[in-house]
């Protein structure tokens, strides 16, 4: 049987279905270290990490150097061995500077003490968590949401594990090449995953198209019988959340929940290779597997690179550009964001980096809906795409979210099948960020107006 969910659309022409064919025969490179490594402290959902080394400190790799802000955060370790040269705002991929800390590479890739296994067997849950949220984990697909918060909010409410091994986004075959060359730490994450979790179901699902992964993983997992594998139809969004969870298991996430009140927990390939690999080695999350491709790439490559490794370096390692492109994306085409330099530095939710010329990035200037509806049959949420564009361009953003406007995922499959080429996805992000900012907003006058309601009242009652 193979598994899948209504919408969606196929990238790609037949005979390369995602456009994958560049690299999906690539095996992974791992690319020297560069001289200097650049670290924002903000590589995940949440607060920023806080520096906890200034210039001058000599660090060692995996040493940590900045500390988790919050709960929903993250720790920041050193990618290299050197010397700090500097704590300072530096530009990000999302397009602003962040503060960021720029270590001098000494060569010597020393291990700090605290890199060391773990005997997972013998600990207990609660230190096998700790050990994953002092490791800095976070979701590699993109989303980087902290894996140890992930965990904690499913432990009692699921009953499900899901290994999100679609790629369903075209170019990028960083998890596929994970799955192909190291899958034991893929499955052995996965089963460290399911005994921390306590859950009886553990799947992996991957598309049809990557069937080159079979034989082993279902090798791997004859032994549990926790775990299975699931073959998805190829097909975009298959890996979105509650896609990938409908398609798996029938199950619905309600409007405005996440996958823990649907009973499920989804992890990324190599968010999962990285939690075994954390208490194998010891190692916290220190590198990337990176797919770089496009049409404007000499020789795309999927790279094995060292997290704060600035774009420009892989783009060498590919042979250059073959012509100035058009286009730099990190991420995939469909849901990545778009760049104008290539100083910018490998993150933690970094999969891939994109660079294309010629046709790709075709746009029309003042483009008019013709109301054909093909977005409608491609939305993989069942929204109405062509009616919350026209509401929200005449400002009428109540309308939209009754129309479900915030339920949108941001896939871009409705852009995608547009013939008349509205920016579809970025009229709903622009509706969506002013929703938001005004919800917060009358939160913020109504807890105002109840702390000084609350203030009278003490006064009144203290005369």
């Amino acid at each position: 049987m193979v598994y899948s969910f209504r919408g969606g659309i196929h990238p790609g022409p037949h005979s390369d279905p995602g456009y994958k064919s560049a690299t999906n025969t690539k095996a992974i490179e791992i690319l020297p270290t560069p001289d200097v490594v650049i670290l924002p402290v903000s590589m995940h959902i949440g607060a920023p990490a806080k520096p906890i080394v200034k210039a001058g400190d000599v660090v060692d790799l995996g040493q940590p150097i900045a500390e988790a802000g919050g709960f929903v955060s993250a720790p920041v370790h050193a990618t290299v061995s050197g010397k700090v040269i500097a704590v300072e705002p530096r530009l990000h991929p999302n397009g602003t500077k962040v503060m960021s800390i720029v270590i001098e590479n000494d060569k010597e890739d020393r291990l700090h003490e605290s890199v060391h296994p773990y005997d997972f067997a013998n600990m207990t849950n609660e230190e096998r968590i700790e050990t994953i949220r002092s490791a800095g984990m976070v979701g590699h697909g993109g989303a980087t949401f902290p894996t140890h918060v992930k965990i904690q909010s499913g432990i009692g409410k699921c009953d499900t594990i899901i290994v999100n091994a679609a790629e369903c986004e075209p170019y990028i075959t960083s998890d596929h090449r994970l799955l192909l060359e190291r899958p034991e730490e893929v499955i052995g994450g996965l089963k460290m995953l399911a005994d921390i979790m306590e859950v009886p179901n553990a799947i992996i699902a991957i598309e049809e198209n990557k069937s080159d992964t079979f034989a082993k993983i279902n090798e791997l997992i004859a032994d549990d019988s926790r775990l299975k594998l699931y073959p998805l139809k190829c097909k975009y969004p298959q890996g979105a959340e509650k896609q990938l969870i409908n398609a798996c298991t029938g199950r619905e996430v309600p409007s405005g929940k996440l996958p823990a009140d649907a009973g499920c927990a989804v992890f990324n390939v190599d968010t999962t290779g990285a939690i075994y690999r954390r208490f194998t080695t010891g190692m916290p999350v220190v590198r990337r597997i990176v797919t770089v491709s496009g049409s404007a790439i000499v020789e795309p490559k999927n790279l094995e690179v060292r997290i704060g490794t600035q774009v420009e370096r892989l783009i060498d390692a590919c042979g250059g550009f073959k012509e100035a492109p058009n286009k730099l994306i990190m991420g995939g085409p469909m849901m990545g964001v778009s760049q104008f330099s290539l100083e910018i530095p490998v993150f933690k939710g970094t999969n891939a980096f994109l660079a294309f010329c010629g046709d790709e990035d075709k746009r029309e200037e003042n483009p008019s809906c013709i109301r054909c509806g093909k977005c409608i049959n491609a939305c993989p949420m069942h929204l109405m795409p062509m009616m919350m564009n026209a509401y929200g361009n005449a400002g009428d953003y109540n309308t939209c979210v009754s129309l479900g406007a915030m339920d949108c995922i941001e896939c871009g499959s409705c852009s995608y099948v547009c013939p008349a080429r509205i920016q579809l996805v970025q009229r709903f992000r622009l509706t969506k960020a002013r929703v938001m900012a005004e919800r917060a907003a009358a939160k913020a006058k109504a807890d105002a107006e109840a702390a000084k309601a609350k203030a009278e009242k003490t006064s009144e009652e203290s005369k």
